[in-house]
């Protein structure tokens, strides 16, 4: 429901609100499958400023042609999104244009909790949040603003069993790099990304409900199986990654039985349903 389809349209506003008049003047550059990109393309443009985006050639067509609307120079480069982010990161040094990092900058982070802020001050009953997890930016947004105000609420991250490198790297003491196999873009992330994973994994052995409390990972087949259940019962258009926080829930009740929580919240993140989302919602 946010502008650009995506909550990541508010870590790409704040973002652009503390851009400073060098920043301004040379632009930004960042990397991404869509919907960070959109958010940057966004506020690049309420910021008055250039915005170069490098997507991998698995992007989305629906989600490419968003970002150009928005005004930004789309650049397609190598098939995943680590060739993408290397070559972002190659025109940032050589042209001094800002790079942006999709899940490190605490800018995003701090704009991806206003989401979960919002959540909690009008929800305060809520017991668990189950949030998609591709970078974590949006997950450790979440710890922070529960940390803050909501401390007995768990936390409950859900990624695509294809691309799992944030799972593991959540389980390790480093961040890890893994192969991304799954066609939800929006998880296809192909390695831990430092700032919030220390967010994420908490102050481990210490008391309190600190970092995550759980983690999920889940088979594409049921990302679109909870897709379909929420356009069929909910009316809601979410887009694979939108839709794992509810197949991550679904997940966990039928190995657990119901949530531990008594009352749980799932978060769509998205809806920029691509073409093959839309085949396959149609199908089921």
């Amino acid at each position: 429901m946010n502008p650009t389809g995506s909550f990541k349209v508010r870590g790409g506003l704040t973002l652009a609100s503390r851009l400073d008049a060098d920043e301004r003047s040379a632009g930004l550059v960042t990397c991404s499958t869509g919907n960070h990109a959109q958010s940057i393309a966004f506020g690049a443009r309420v910021a008055g400023t250039r915005a170069v985006i490098v997507m991998p050639a698995c992007a989305p067509s629906v989600k490419v042609d968003a970002v150009r609307a928005l005004g930004a120079d789309v650049v397609i480069e190598g098939p995943t999104l680590a060739e993408a982010s290397a070559h972002a990161r190659h025109l940032a040094e050589t042209s001094g244009m800002r790079f942006v990092n999709p899940g490190n900058d605490p800018a995003i982070i701090h704009g991806h909790a206003t989401a979960y802020l919002e959540l909690l001050q009008s929800n305060p009953g809520i017991d668990e949040i189950y949030v998609p997890i591709g970078s974590g930016s949006g997950a450790a947004g979440a710890c922070l603003v529960r940390d803050a105000i909501a401390p007995h609420v768990r936390i409950i991250g859900v990624q695509a069993v294809g691309a799992s490198a944030a799972y593991e790297s959540w389980v390790g003491e480093a961040e890890v790099s893994r192969e991304a196999n799954t066609r939800v873009s929006g998880l296809a992330t192909g390695c831990g990304f430092a700032t919030p994973q220390s967010v994420l994994r908490g102050s481990r052995g210490t008391a309190g409900n600190v970092g995550l409390a759980a983690f999920e990972l889940v088979p594409d087949d049921a990302i679109d199986d909870a897709a379909h259940l929420l356009a069929t019962h909910a009316h809601l258009l979410a887009e694979g990654a939108g839709a794992a926080s509810l197949a991550g829930l679904r997940a966990r009740q039928e190995r657990d039985g119901e949530a531990q929580g008594g009352s749980v919240a799932v978060v769509v993140t998205g809806g920029n349903v691509s073409t093959d989302e839309w085949k396959r919602l149609a199908s089921r």
